[in-house]
């Protein structure tokens, strides 16, 4: 998968997560399992961006060293 289509993934998991959160605010009887759903898409968020940096520093561990520094963070 590209890093655009990544991004784009990432952008709809975080806006399925806002959604979770907003609709929380005024459901406050639900408001537990909205934010739990809330935080589930964010942590969708989190693994694929991971997931291509892992895969981005690994590909470029061996390419120059501007890049392996950045990885290293």
């Amino acid at each position: 998968m590209n890093g655009m289509a990544i991004m784009e993934n990432v952008r709809r998991y975080r806006t399925i997560a806002s959604l979770y959160r907003q609709t929380a605010a005024f459901r406050p009887l639900h408001s537990c399992s909205l934010l739990a759903q809330a935080r589930e898409w964010e942590h969708r968020a989190v693994a694929e961006l991971e997931a291509y940096y892992e895969a981005f520093c690994s590909a470029a561990s061996g390419n120059t060293r501007i890049h392996s520094a950045s990885c290293a963070a």
